[in-house]
């Protein structure tokens, strides 16, 4: 956490640097007003800080977008549409984007590796999803028990990761009802039970929500100094 903070601070102190030295020569060349915005936006950019509030509202939108693509490719996938494999890849990048969120907190090699786990929890989802369209057991069997292994995995990285407000349990009980629901998303719209279907995304996007929160507050707690409150 301190090598980060150095690294930080050692740059933002280079741009400071950077913009003084615009700054002088402006203000020798007559133009001092713009020296001084020069200097006031690096000052600024130096001192700044994500609010609390912000912070959790980016968390929600990160994995309230984790669902929507995920209901979106469902839907596309179960109807065959056209735009499954743009969906497919919106979604994708969402994973890239949750595991970039923790980068500023916990580096980039476990950034990394949450992408990684995310993207095989979406790329496994679709291997369930194929399976019972295609009414093969084993496959779904299979794929199903990867998918819940998978699961495991993301619960025990975050809890590595905090310990103190990820416990595993939480992790592996909040991770477990996140499948079972997406699955049971999944199974009603297969089976066309769209009012079902339409309520169960109800309960997914309101644990997801939960989920966000609760991920958030941890980050907040973990690294107090990182945010304005």
């Amino acid at each position: 956490m301190e090598t980060r903070r150095v690294k930080i601070l050692s740059f933002t102190a280079i741009l400071i640097a950077a913009a003084l030295i615009v700054a002088v020569v402006l203000i020798l060349t007559g133009s001092a007003s713009r020296a001084n915005t020069l200097v006031a936006q690096a000052a600024s950019s130096y001192s700044q800080k994500i609010t609390v509030q912000d912070f959790q509202s980016a968390m929600r939108r990160l994995w309230e977008d984790h669902v929507i693509y995920t209901r979106l490719f469902i839907i596309s996938d179960v109807e065959n549409l056209a735009d499954k494999s743009a969906t497919a890849d919106r979604l994708l990048q969402n994973q890239v984007d949750i595991g970039n969120a923790i980068k500023p907190f916990y580096g980039d090699a476990a950034g990394n590796q949450l992408t990684a786990l995310l993207k095989q929890h979406i790329l496994i989802a679709v291997a369930v999803l194929d399976a019972a369209k295609a009414g093969d057991q084993a496959a779904l069997q299979k794929a199903s028990t990867d998918w819940y292994a998978n699961a495991n995995d993301i619960a025990a990285f975050l809890s590595s990761a905090n310990p103190k407000s990820w416990p595993l349990s939480t992790m592996q009980s909040m991770m477990k009802t996140h499948l079972d629901q997406t699955l049971q998303e999944a199974v009603d719209r297969l089976h066309g039970n769209y009012a079902a279907d339409i309520q169960d995304f109800d309960a997914v996007e309101t644990h997801i929500l939960s989920m966000a929160d609760g991920l958030s507050a941890g980050i907040v707690a973990q690294f107090p100094n990182d945010f304005v409150k």
